[in-house]
């Protein structure tokens, strides 16, 4: 069955940075673009990235454009996003997702906590 783990968070400070990772199994992640999404208590689940299934084009909103940066390696079944210059507005759980068939899959999502 189709499985997002996602890994790679924790506690750092502003102006600092973080590495996520998704690992996928269950599908061919190669046959399918990936999103990010980030939530923050009390808040709505919010897109952060998206990349297409060749790894040649991605999108941002503008709150992270120019700071993150999504990546794949469609051999190891992984989608990674790198996180610089990070906000303590970017404190959130971060979740890996991928629409397969008709429905949306997430991890468990990883906590990034940003403060001094």
């Amino acid at each position: 069955q189709v499985q997002l783990v996602e890994s790679g968070g924790g506690l750092v400070q502003p102006g600092g940075s973080l590495r996520l990772s998704c690992a996928a199994s269950g599908f061919t992640c190669s046959d399918f673009a990936m999103r990010w999404y980030r939530q923050a208590p009390g808040k709505e689940r919010e897109l952060v990235s998206f990349i297409v299934k060749t790894g040649d084009n991605a999108g941002y909103p503008d709150s992270v454009k120019g700071r993150f940066t999504v990546s794949r390696d469609n051999a190891k079944n992984t989608v990674s996003l790198q996180m610089n210059s990070l906000k303590v507005e970017d404190t959130a759980v971060y979740y890996c997702n991928v629409l397969y068939g008709w429905r949306d899959y997430f991890g468990q999502g990883t906590q990034v906590t940003v403060s001094s």
